[in-house]
């Protein structure tokens, strides 16, 4: 991490939540994994940029 993290009072519950946002089914890790594997099956390579910049930007969001 950029800084140093203490943790006095661990709240399991709002870690689920940003678990579940980061690496559930629909997280942005899921659904940048989706756009770019489907980037793969584009005939044309406009759409394959698209698709590649879109996968991108959710991982930025991670």
């Amino acid at each position: 991490m950029q800084y140093p993290v203490k943790i006095k009072n661990p709240d399991p519950r709002t870690a689920q939540i940003v678990m579940s946002q980061i690496g559930g089914a629909d997280g942005e890790l899921g659904a940048s994994l989706r756009y770019l594997n489907q980037r793969y099956a584009m005939p044309t390579d406009e759409i394959k940029g698209l698709l590649t910049d879109i996968g991108t930007e959710e991982l930025a969001h991670l």
